[in-house]
């Protein structure tokens, strides 16, 4: 990753610090906290979860995507026809201005897609009162429940908060978590609340060594 960068806007919120920054190679970078969370450069992963998940659901009408980052999930979502509509719940308010007005260059664009709504909030708390209303939740807020962007995500990866999203899913619906590592915890409370859950890897290049990240799909029979 090119080192040498200059930021272009900054945040401070309950949760800390927001950074998006310029790269000399062009990439927009943006960073929590001071650790690397995602760029505009290597979105394989991010198009990945999105593309993978849809596989998993035959009629995906109306879907939540929790966590906007810098909307490369959300831009995979929508080239796909079938979609109707998509809730975006991000917790961090200036992430969202940043893509509304033009700081992120293509973050405008999709945001006034008309099939698309965007939440500012927690989405444990929209997940918690949607009853039955989505046909997939992606889960795009960490890397997996072994790579936080905050602790208090942690309880997006338990029995709780996983009935919850069953709750939330139509029938047939399919709730799916996005991994960095192997997270056998989670493979263990979703078997325990959805019919079928299934783990997926996928090989990703980080750097100069190629690496596997997992998709866990929990399907609502």
């Amino acid at each position: 990753m090119t080192t040498d960068s200059r930021h272009i806007r900054t945040a401070t919120t309950s949760r800390g610090d927001l950074v998006l920054r310029s790269r000399s190679d062009g990439a927009l970078e943006l960073r929590v906290n001071g650790v690397f969370v995602m760029d505009t450069v290597k979105t394989s992963s991010e198009i990945a979860l999105a593309t993978a998940s849809l596989a998993h659901v035959d009629r995906p009408d109306r879907v939540l995507i929790g966590g906007l980052g810098l909307g490369f999930t959300l831009q995979a979502v929508i080239a796909d026809e079938r979609v109707r509509r998509v809730d975006v719940v991000e917790i961090e308010d200036p992430l969202i201005d940043w893509m509304q007005d033009g700081t992120v260059p293509h973050g405008s664009a999709l945001l006034a897609d008309p099939r698309v709504a965007v939440i500012a909030g927690d989405v444990a708390r929209v997940i918690e009162t949607a009853e039955a209303s989505y046909d997939l939740i992606l889960l795009d807020t960490d890397n997996g429940p072994g790579n936080l962007v905050h602790q208090t995500n942690a309880g997006l990866y338990e029995s709780p908060l996983l009935r919850a999203s069953a709750s939330a899913l139509t029938q047939g619906g399919v709730l799916t978590i996005w991994s960095s590592h192997l997270a056998p915890d989670l493979a263990s409370a979703m078997s325990g609340v959805f019919s079928t859950v299934t783990q997926t890897s996928y090989p990703v290049v980080l750097g100069t060594r190629q690496e596997n990240y997992w998709l866990y799909a929990g399907s609502k029979g």
